[in-house]
């Protein structure tokens, strides 16, 4: 990643985890360095619903060629397991948001009973595919058949969802 574009290696954001905390999520970076910035001249382009505080685009001008084979792949989401060490993750639940949590709605509460994971059932039903409304009805249903037999078929269910590729942006 440095060697590609001279930036840093690791991209850091504040995530909204359980109970609807803060805290740093750590990532490989897949966009340039000045990524947050132009998302402000892309945000007429965002391809979610208006009223939906996710912004997605197909085809982001901002992820770089390394990017887009790290986030096929998910390997940009390898340092998440920082987050699962330091306490913030666990290795399934839901994904924790980038928004804060004033932004969602009484239906959304749920998803921050548990810690979020780095894989969950969104993941495995249509990763960047799915809007947050979406996400946040698997992720309830995720938490209402929660087990250890669960979530080692969500994991399972992972990887063949990483290695086809599908969903991934």
């Amino acid at each position: 990643i440095r060697l590609s574009d001279g930036g840093d290696v690791l991209f850091t954001q504040d995530r909204t985890g359980y109970l609807g905390k803060r805290f740093k999520l750590y990532k490989f970076r897949t966009m340039v360095p000045n990524a947050e910035e132009l998302k402000k001249e892309l945000l007429e382009l965002n391809e979610h619903a208006p009223d939906s505080p996710d912004f997605k685009l197909r085809h982001d001008p901002r992820v770089t060629r390394l990017g887009r084979f790290l986030r096929k792949t998910s390997i940009d989401e390898l340092p998440n397991l920082i987050n699962v060490v330091k306490g913030d993750m666990n290795l399934v639940g839901p994904r924790p948001t980038s928004f804060d949590v004033r932004t969602y709605r009484m239906e959304h509460y749920p998803r921050l009973a548990v810690k979020p994971g780095i894989t969950g059932l969104w993941q495995v039903s249509g990763r960047a595919d799915v809007d947050f409304d979406e996400r946040s009805e698997l992720d309830v249903a995720y938490i209402r058949q929660l087990s250890l037999k669960s979530d080692m078929d969500l994991i399972r269910r992972t990887v063949t969802a990483v290695r086809s590729g599908k969903g991934a942006r």
